[in-house]
């Protein structure tokens, strides 16, 4: 791979002139091409299987206003050569994903999937949602379209199988069985309620199930119902009902269970207005795991085709594509697309744009919860411009804000100390900008909301001012919302005035009196503090920002406050990873028991070598 950049730097020319410029200069070569504006920022990243040809392209005229707009500001371009057209089409959505430029369709939402984890490093396997690198020991079964999909599945899989779902040193540390065992969710292995081979046949069921051979499992369940009820072991056969019962409803609230296609993404695309909507239904293992919908930057004169190929190159660039992509719209490089896949995956990804049979009808199911997502979210996107007209009109702004920051934090005497920002802008919440901060502070008072803030938001300043010093990349908020009085405002003030911020306006939001819902106080610095009458929708708006915030600051308080309850000084010692962890709390029954162990007990626990036996009793005998 090599690159290129401005043939002649002296020379200043801008549009067709420029691009004329670099013609000159390529070859036939595949690779990739940035446009640049007058001040280096990325315009636009495109591919081509052969650059001279592909760049020519954009000195000729008829183009449409969007490419001639961006034509128009191209001031240099830089270049990249592969190997291949696939390794350019790679290196193209990479670079579009980190760049973001103006005028290629860029897929905003790119979070990863929740899968379910069948854990295989332990005797009785624990079965749980997975998300993230697939680091553990287990069978992965996904991907699901969202958390809430998986959880319902869970759900009615313990219902089922009976399966733990409890950690590891939940698991042993146990005397009497749970609650899950009272309410027939588990089979209670914790306490030898189940044998070792009962459990397993369990998990293989599950494991079946969830790969699609659920037909089975239901024959073999109905089959041990009968035998059950003829041999009047009737309270058997009703818990045998149940779990049928439960598979049953698996199937039913995933509503579409295609009987020929056995693993694919549907993807169908609606374009109206200048903007889109892509609707993916995740088929695995011939049942419906969910669907998810995304909404990818796109312009008015951009074609499906386009839009697709984009997303499909930006959404698998950090995911396991299925053996089965069934679009609604033909992309003009399958081909490409399909071999670039196929490398990624290291197995057979075939692209389809089916015209009839069940695979046309998946699609256009697909493309009408594509068409309906994208009427809702132009709807809820005129309400949202207008609460942020209101928002201006309220606050006095110069224009409505894009981006609303909102910040929160949440603690208990001081404890497990955290901050949280919200955002919020034309297109609702933007949860992919949410950040949380856990407060570092050593010289603050337990409890000092005032120190918290100020800790968050010089952070959070000090960041922006490194990150994006020229407010080009939309890092900046239009407004700031503080819980809090007069207090706070102030004390925020004095951050931004010491990071030299001053032209951003901020507001302050107090409970007011009763600390009512409807009675907010909104403070400003040299102002007088104000409230909005009870019915205005801006009031609800704001309202909404902060409970949100709130809520998002308390969610991340409870997870570092249950992180810490598990914490115990073994974590602390360097090659004490979990599986060892457990083998000694296993052995010594508490953290406090190892720390007493002497080293021969140390050895004797078994996956402890001498070496680590002595780091962990040096641990804790040589504190002095």
């Amino acid at each position: 791979m090599t690159a290129s950049t401005d043939p002649d730097s002296s020379t200043q020319a801008t549009g067709y002139a420029c691009i004329q410029r670099y013609v000159k200069t390529l070859d036939s070569s595949p690779g990739v091409y940035r446009m640049l504006d007058a001040d280096s920022r990325v315009l636009y990243v495109g591919k081509a299987r052969n650059l001279k040809a592909r760049v020519s392209n954009y000195t000729r005229p008829g183009h449409s206003g969007r490419i001639e707009k961006m034509i128009a500001a191209t001031a240099s371009m830089m270049f990249l050569t592969t190997r291949t057209e696939t390794e350019a089409l790679l290196l193209e959505q990479n670079l579009i994903k980190q760049l973001k430029p103006k005028y290629n369709v860029l897929l905003r939402d790119d979070k990863s999937f929740p899968n379910i984890l069948v854990a295989k490093d332990h005797a009785f396997p624990q079965i749980k949602k997975h998300r993230g690198a697939k680091k553990e020991k287990g069978a992965y079964f996904g991907p699901f379209a969202s958390a809430g999909a998986v959880n319902r599945t869970l759900n009615q899989l313990q219902k089922a199988f009976l399966l733990r779902n409890c950690s590891d040193s939940m698991f042993d540390s146990r005397t009497r069985p749970c609650l899950l065992y009272q309410i027939k969710r588990c089979s209670g292995p914790c306490v030898g309620l189940i044998s070792d081979a009962d459990y397993r046949e369990s998990v293989k069921d599950a494991e079946r199930f969830l790969s699609g051979r659920s037909t089975k499992v239901q024959e073999d369940l109905a089959d041990q119902m009968m035998a059950a009820s003829e041999a009047m072991e009737f309270e058997r056969a009703a818990g045998l009902r149940d779990r049928i019962r439960a598979l049953t409803q698996v199937q039913t609230s995933q509503g579409i269970n295609p009987r020929g296609v056995a693993e694919a993404d549907v993807i169908g695309l609606y374009m109206d207005g200048g903007q889109a909507c892509v609707q993916v239904f995740f088929i695995r293992a011939n049942q419906n795991w969910g669907n998810k919908d995304f909404y990818p930057r796109v312009g008015a004169d951009v074609s499906p085709a386009e839009v697709m190929e984009a997303f499909l190159g930006q959404f698998y660039d950090n995911k396991e594509p299925p053996r089965q992509l069934i679009l609604s719209d033909a992309i003009e490089n399958a081909d490409l697309m399909q071999q670039a896949l196929t490398e990624k995956a290291g197995r057979k990804v075939e692209i389809n744009v089916p015209q009839r049979g069940e695979k046309q009808e998946l699609v256009a199911g697909a493309l009408r919860n594509a068409r309906e997502s994208l009427a809702r979210r132009m709807s809820e996107s005129a309400t949202q411009a207008k609460l942020l007209r209101g928002v201006a009109e309220a606050f006095d702004l110069d224009a409505p804000p894009n981006r609303i920051e909102v910040y929160d934090n949440s603690h208990i005497q001081g404890t497990n100390a955290v901050g949280g920002m919200i955002v919020a802008g034309p297109e609702g919440f933007m949860k992919n900008a949410y950040r949380k901060f856990n407060i570092r502070g050593d010289d603050l008072t337990p409890g000092d909301d005032f120190g918290m803030m100020k800790e968050v938001l010089t952070r959070r300043f000090t960041r922006l001012q490194k990150e994006d010093p020229d407010r080009d990349k939309g890092l900046w908020p239009d407004l700031l919302l503080i819980d809090g009085g007069a207090g706070q405002v102030s004390a925020v003030h004095e951050i931004m005035q010491a990071h030299g911020v001053e032209d951003i306006p901020m507001i302050g939001v107090a409970k007011g009196v009763d600390r009512d819902h409807g009675k907010e106080e909104f403070h400003r610095i040299g102002q007088r503090p104000f409230a909005l009458k009870r019915n205005d929708p801006v009031l609800y708006f704001i309202q909404r920002l902060r409970d949100e915030a709130h809520r998002f600051a308390i969610g991340t308080h409870r997870a570092k406050r249950a992180k810490a309850v598990g914490a115990t000084p073994l974590d602390e010692i360097p090659g004490v990873g979990a599986a060892r962890k457990r083998a000694l709390l296993a052995h010594f029954g508490s953290a406090k028991a190892v720390s007493r162990a002497n080293l021969a007990d140390l050895k004797a626990v078994e996956g402890i070598s001498a070496g680590l036996a002595q780091k962990v009793y040096d641990f804790f005998h040589d504190k002095g």
